[in-house]
């Protein structure tokens, strides 16, 4: 027997899933954001520049397609840098250019709860603006979704601030001087990442390390005055619209992109990987892209299934689409399944969910079966129906029986939905 590939997952049942994309998306249209579909398949200089050379994602983590024409193909590890080389590559004009969208990302990473090598993203992203104003919104919205639409309250919201460019440049000169002072007491991961990015120590996850940087320079604290400004709206306005967070200047995000604001929304209930949704603003990414200019930008991004682990202990709370009454046809004989396939087929038409049972089973055993799956209507077909151009309709739920003209059948039932 061949078994799934190692890291990936069957998702049997839809329904939780379907929910948190559907209402991601009825909540983002309300936003006015627009739906766009980028491809799987993206060049594999497209993340080496954006993410860096360093982080883990394009060290180890990538899954390498092929090469053509001396292109080295990946499937995306993440969906920013894919956005924002649509937006440059279409020359899109839109100020802001709001967009989401939801599919499948792939990470070649040790699987593990709620880490997959292939899951699934909401990627949300406001393109050419430099408003804090939009970070302060993109917060928030996501922060009512999770809290309000998703009925959640185990969460908490990280923040940190990192500066422009400017700062970070700055930044990493105080940093490197309270690295030496403790180096001796470094893991080796933190010791290379002290050299060659070094701002990725406080991604470690060494607990001796994050002891020890519990007493680092905070980089909040040593940004430029517009900045400071910045940073101080941010909380500001966060807590004016009741959207608490917790300061963590430890928090940098993985990905070499982000400047200015950093964000995750984390829980414990998600075991070691506590954050499902993450993002900040990266205006420099663009040029990293090969643009001539900056273009200020912002987003996120959550997983679904790590939103469903989260979800899957309180589905009693959630609301979900009431699901249309199904109809099963039973045929009594094979004589009656030609006039079973045509009765569905007209109640197929009018947007009747319509069942056929075709396996030849006892009538018994359809009826049975029937009231298993749910049916709201069982429709008996027999040789006596089949003469008389009848059906016999049996409630399911107060075992009433009608007969009814096959002519009238569809009028019929929908009079009862």
């Amino acid at each position: 027997m061949i078994s799934r590939i190692k890291g990936t997952h069957d998702l049997l049942d839809v329904k939780l899933f379907n929910l948190i994309v559907d209402q991601a998306k009825h909540l983002l249209q309300n936003y006015h954001f627009s739906e766009i579909i980028t491809p799987i398949l993206e060049p594999i200089e497209l993340y080496k520049r954006s993410l860096g050379l360093e982080t883990d994602i394009v060290s180890k983590e990538m899954f390498i397609v092929s090469s053509e024409n001396e292109e080295t193909i990946c499937l995306r590890p993440e969906a920013t840098a894919a956005t924002m080389r649509a937006f440059l590559e279409h020359s899109i004009q839109s100020n802001p250019w709001k967009v989401f969208s939801c599919g499948p990302l792939f990470r070649h990473e040790r699987p593990q709860k709620g880490r997959y090598r292939q899951f699934n993203q909401v990627n949300i992203e406001i393109i050419n603006s430099s408003a804090i104003a939009h970070d302060i919104q993109l917060i928030t919205m996501l922060e009512r979704f999770f809290g309000q639409i998703l009925k959640r309250d185990s969460f908490a919201l990280a923040l940190n601030f990192l500066g422009c460019y400017n700062d970070r440049q700055s930044f990493k000169g105080i940093l490197q001087n309270f690295l030496i002072s403790i180096q001796d007491q470094l893991c080796s991961q933190c010791l290379i990442r002290k050299e060659k990015n070094i701002m990725r120590v406080f991604d470690c996850k060494n607990q001796t390390c994050q002891a020890l940087y519990a007493q680092a320079p905070q980089i909040a604290q040593h940004v430029c005055a517009s900045c400071a400004l910045e940073w101080q709206q941010l909380q500001e306005q966060l807590s004016l619209l009741s959207v608490s967070f917790n300061y963590k200047p430890q928090l940098v995000r993985g990905l070499d992109y982000y400047d200015k604001t950093v964000f995750e929304f984390i829980s414990d209930n998600l075991g070691a990987q506590t954050a499902f949704c993450g993002g900040g603003r990266y205006d420099a990414l663009p040029q990293q892209l090969g643009s001539d200019q900056q273009v200020p930008s912002v987003g996120a991004a959550f997983g679904v299934e790590r939103l469903m682990l989260l979800l899957e202990p309180h589905l009693n709370q959630l609301t979900f689409p009431v699901q249309p009454a199904l109809h099963v046809i039973i045929p009594f004989t094979q004589e009656q399944q030609r006039l079973a396939l045509l009765l569905a087929d007209e109640m197929h038409a009018a947007n009747l969910c319509t069942d056929v049972f075709v396996e030849g089973d006892s009538v018994k055993s359809m009826l049975r079966k029937a009231n298993k799956m749910g049916a709201r209507f069982a429709l008996l077909l027999g040789p006596d129906e089949h003469t008389a151009r009848e059906v016999m309709v049996k409630d399911m739920v107060d075992g009433t029986q009608e007969t009814i003209h096959q002519a009238d059948l569809v009028m019929f039932l929908k009079s009862k939905n």
